[in-house]
């Protein structure tokens, strides 16, 4: 065979083994919008920054010992699953929510009775002390809970618009969680995650603390009337079904910590301090959404807990009645009600009079 003939032999077995090139050639394919989206490298949102502006330190803002998380928690009385999409700053600080009171077990008489007894339940003096006022007489009713209506339809007729109010702060937090998700920002993600598992420790722990005990002898169908002493001459009236008011005065409101509760509430602390340092590593703008959604939070939950005015509390409703009503001197107090009641031994046992005289024991 001549070296004309094994070129052109050559040549027809390349021509036969090589694919068309219709076939060899690859429709190009151009990347969607979505894949566009979540390439962190190649996203410009997350190397955006603000000029001569720092942001890694935004996961700090968690830390601060805000107390409107443990103020809410005393004000519903429990806590619900939908405060875990709720993300404030005292998040680690809803544990003390018991401490709200700040030590004050009030002094108590019962009008109808003249039992002299104290107030245990913490949530419940926090809320006499933020309606109080110095030298007036504020009015409180019990209302009993409704049997019909669950939780949920509680949450909403008993919280009025701050219930409505309240659920933009899980709104804000999914939304920046799918923004940050199309921007491919996973440390900024994350932090927000692992707020958000410290925050459902602590709603377990406290949903597992907040649970009816005891709270004395039932007496069905008997209405009672309660002269609370608070500090600072605030004196608060309660009046309602006896059992109503034992609800919400008697017994434990957050019983200790198990072993295990406290595990899960140290927990959440660590995860509440971890993100402060690892939020860092999140894109400025993540930062930036982060701090955003701390701050904001923090302020719609002040909001809110501002105008909530009522305490729930097992179920119970407790509210004002009223316009406070002003008083020049408590003995004034006293022999109203001493006269209304019929009889004086609650406001002798209270300190309020002397046994000779109805005269005053101390002012």
């Amino acid at each position: 065979m001549t070296t004309e003939s094994k070129a052109t032999s050559r040549v027809a077995n390349a021509r036969w083994q090589s694919p068309s090139p219709a076939a060899s050639v690859e429709p190009a394919t151009t990347p969607s919008f979505l894949e566009k989206t979540l390439s962190s490298s190649t996203n410009p949102m997350n190397n955006w920054a603000i000029p001569g502006v720092s942001l890694h330190a935004a996961g700090l803002v968690a830390l601060s010992d805000l107390t409107s998380t443990a103020q809410r928690t005393a004000l519903t009385g429990t806590a619900s699953y939908l405060d875990i999409l709720f993300i404030a700053p005292g998040i680690h600080r809803q544990q003390a929510a018991s401490a709200l009171n700040g030590g004050e077990l009030p002094a108590t008489g019962a009008l109808t009775t003249g039992y002299v007894f104290r107030i245990e339940n913490q949530a419940t003096v926090s809320f006499m002390q933020r309606v109080g006022r110095a030298g007036h007489l504020v009015i409180l009713e019990v209302i009993p809970p409704d049997q019909r209506s669950g939780s949920i339809i509680q949450f909403f007729t008993t919280g009025g618009i701050t219930s409505y109010l309240y659920l933009l702060g899980p709104a804000l937090t999914l939304l920046i969680i799918v923004f940050l998700s199309l921007i491919g920002d996973w440390w900024g993600v994350g932090a927000i995650g692992m707020l958000i598992l410290a925050r459902l420790l602590n709603v377990i722990v406290i949903k597992r603390r907040s649970v009816l005990g005891w709270k004395g002898a039932p007496e069905p169908g008997v209405r009672g009337d309660l002269l609370v002493l608070l500090n600072q001459d605030r004196w608060i009236r309660m009046r309602g079904l006896v059992d109503d008011l034992k609800t919400v005065t008697s017994g434990q409101w957050l019983r200790d910590e198990t072993m295990v509760e406290g595990f899960m509430s140290s927990t959440a602390t660590l995860l509440v301090f971890m993100t402060a340092g690892l939020a860092g590593n999140a894109s400025p703008i993540g930062c930036l959404l982060l701090a955003c959604l701390l701050l904001t939070s923090a302020a719609l939950l002040g909001f809110c807990n501002s105008l909530t005015k009522n305490l729930q509390m097992f179920g119970c409703v407790v509210q004002t009645s009223g316009e406070p009503v002003a008083y020049r001197r408590r003995l004034d107090l006293a022999e109203e009600l001493i006269k209304e009641s019929g009889r004086d031994d609650w406001a002798i046992g209270l300190g309020m009079i002397t046994v000779k005289g109805m005269k005053p024991a101390t002012m």
